[in-house]
């Protein structure tokens, strides 16, 4: 696999609130970029799979399989974190799938599927490589607050239960504090030698694609479009962006560009259809 760029943490319209992104223009738009991989990593779901692992060996593309998971935090008013789990073998799948199951039978709040913490066990989670969720990850929010040692025991925990296979998360997306963030999480990852892996959070395929991307927002948060007050969760960065616009946006962190390639190695999924 050449150097270059995969795209890790991707939703689909599958995710059903929060994306635009069609698996078959998806894996079509992919191919046409010469990126050899890429990830699908639909919130609390893997609707998607099937579609997209045809789709994806079809046109020559690696699918790589995963989901971005709510995970539930102490406090009612505590707002669950991210974190993002790659499927690394069938083991994994398997182990995946019963998560996401648990999640929607024993851990739905509000209509939502999330994960306790309690439930990630090293044997839970064997198979799975994690991502950290970047400035929304348990680990991301303790850097963005200043609570560096909190960060630390957060990270410590994680590696406990995904030895050699947790990965610091760092996006340039264009919003608030990102800079302050990135800063913080790289001096992270070089004390306690961790890696860390550059995604762009993908919700649309073009630039162009961001106001239908909002328009279906809207209609799941029932909101207005031109209400000026709404909540903006997401910019006009989080589309496919090529290996080459990546390239450029994380040219003083090669490092992160170069473990997106080194995961899409490590991540090698077969399943058996029909």
């Amino acid at each position: 696999m050449a150097q270059g760029f995969i795209h890790l943490r991707l939703h689909t319209e599958f995710s059903l609130s929060d994306s635009v992104v069609r698996v078959p223009e998806l894996v079509a738009a992919v191919a046409a970029a010469g990126m050899p991989a890429v990830a699908v990593t639909d919130q609390n779901n893997l609707f998607a799979m099937v579609k997209f692992y045809r789709e994806a060996l079809k046109s020559g593309v690696k699918p790589i399989v995963g989901v971005d998971l709510l995970v539930r935090e102490e406090g009612e008013r505590q707002a669950p974190s991210r974190l993002t789990l790659l499927c690394q073998s069938l083991a994994g799948y398997r182990n995946l799938a019963r998560l996401v199951t648990r999640a929607y039978l024993e851990g739905q709040d509000r209509g939502t599927p999330r994960l306790e913490r309690a439930w990630l066990t090293a044997a839970a989670l064997e198979g799975l490589l994690g991502l950290s969720g970047a400035s929304e990850g348990d680990v991301g929010r303790a850097l963005l607050n200043g609570r560096e040692r909190d960060a630390e025991r957060l990270l410590e925990a994680w590696l406990a239960v995904l030895p050699g296979r947790f990965y610091l998360e760092l996006q340039r997306l264009g919003r608030p504090g990102e800079e302050g963030y990135i800063a913080a999480a790289v001096a992270l990852a070089a004390r306690r030698s961790v890696p860390v892996v550059a995604t762009n959070d993908v919700r649309f395929l073009t630039p162009a694609q961001f106001e239908s991307h909002e328009a279906r927002v809207c209609i799941h948060d029932g909101a207005l479009l031109a209400d000026a007050g709404r909540v903006r969760r997401y910019t006009r960065q989080q589309y496919l962006r090529t290996p080459q616009e990546m390239a450029a946006l994380f040219a003083d962190i090669p490092e992160a560009l170069a473990n997106t390639v080194e995961i899409a190695r490590r991540c090698s999924l077969v399943l058996k259809l029909g």
